[in-house]
């Protein structure tokens, strides 16, 4: 009887790995260079690590940030070969912080090691710092649009966008994870509706800005955390071309205040995982 249900089931044996740095590129290689094709033109994931955009994103959330929302780029770079669309008022975007682009031309061709292994590996040449940093912030001034910011007041081209106070809000940085009693609002930004937040702290308004002309191909953003956030209002106006893309969806949030939870992450926040960003 065990002669007719002779099945072989012995392993193939193992095939061994090649070995040296070659065996470990032919290994990686392929799902490496994919991962970072799929960051460079399609998705990427971004931590928020501060609290310029509360209560819109939270200090702790990932987000998922569309990279083709405007345009199609080759792979690596900021050169659009495609024009899928335009940035339009009330986006929240991810830019290049125009005071942090190295003055080093070739500081993106030197990075190369560092950007492909993630700046996984320490040893890579390069520089050590990025080229670049990029923020995060919701686009209120288009090109032409003269601006202005009175008490939180945003103005553009002399019409106040409405607003409505709602309940306050309690504010907790992640510098000491103080509570702070904040003023919450809800905006109107070209039929745009969101969330923004002022102090109520004396003395801790931000200042007024403008009436400023934004400039032909550059667009001004502001935190939604009005008074806690380093905006354009302190260092200009962000050129086409520096925005990479529109945040879409928080994917992944952990609150760093709380006790608890994953060493250096905190614990999860699990009512904001798969919120679409208004």
């Amino acid at each position: 009887m065990s002669d007719g249900l002779d099945i072989d089931l012995r392993r193939e044996p193992p095939i061994e790995p090649e070995g040296g740095f070659f065996g470990v590129l032919r290994s990686w290689g392929p799902p490496l260079l994919a991962v970072l094709v799929i960051r460079s033109i399609i998705i990427e994931p971004f931590q928020i690590p501060s609290g310029s955009m509360v209560p819109t994103l939270a200090i702790g959330d990932f987000i998922v940030v569309s990279k083709f929302a405007y345009g199609l780029r080759v792979p690596f770079t900021d050169i659009e070969i495609l024009e899928l669309g335009e940035p339009q008022r009330g986006d929240i975007d991810v830019f290049i912080h125009p005071p942090t682009v190295s003055d080093d031309p070739w500081c993106r061709l030197k990075r190369i090691p560092k950007d492909w292994t993630l700046d996984l590996i320490p040893f890579m040449p390069g520089p050590e710092q990025p080229c670049t940093i990029d923020y995060v912030k919701r686009l209120v001034g288009m090109p032409g649009d003269t601006v202005e910011v009175r008490d939180d007041v945003v103005y553009i081209n002399g019409v106040a966008q409405g607003r409505e106070q709602l309940e306050d809000y309690e504010y907790v940085d992640v510098r000491g994870c103080y509570p702070q009693p904040m003023k919450q609002y809800r905006n109107h930004l070209d039929g745009v509706e969101f969330s923004t937040l002022q102090t109520t702290a004396y003395g801790m308004h931000a200042r007024d800005y403008g009436p400023t002309v934004v400039p032909e191909g550059q667009y001004f953003f502001m935190g939604d955390n009005r008074d806690n956030s380093a905006d354009g209002r302190y260092w200009g106006f962000v050129p086409r071309n520096y925005i990479r893309g529109k945040a879409e969806v928080v994917w992944l949030s952990f609150d760093p205040c709380a006790e608890g939870g994953v060493p250096g992450l905190g614990k999860p926040r699990g009512t904001r995982i798969g919120q679409w960003l208004e």
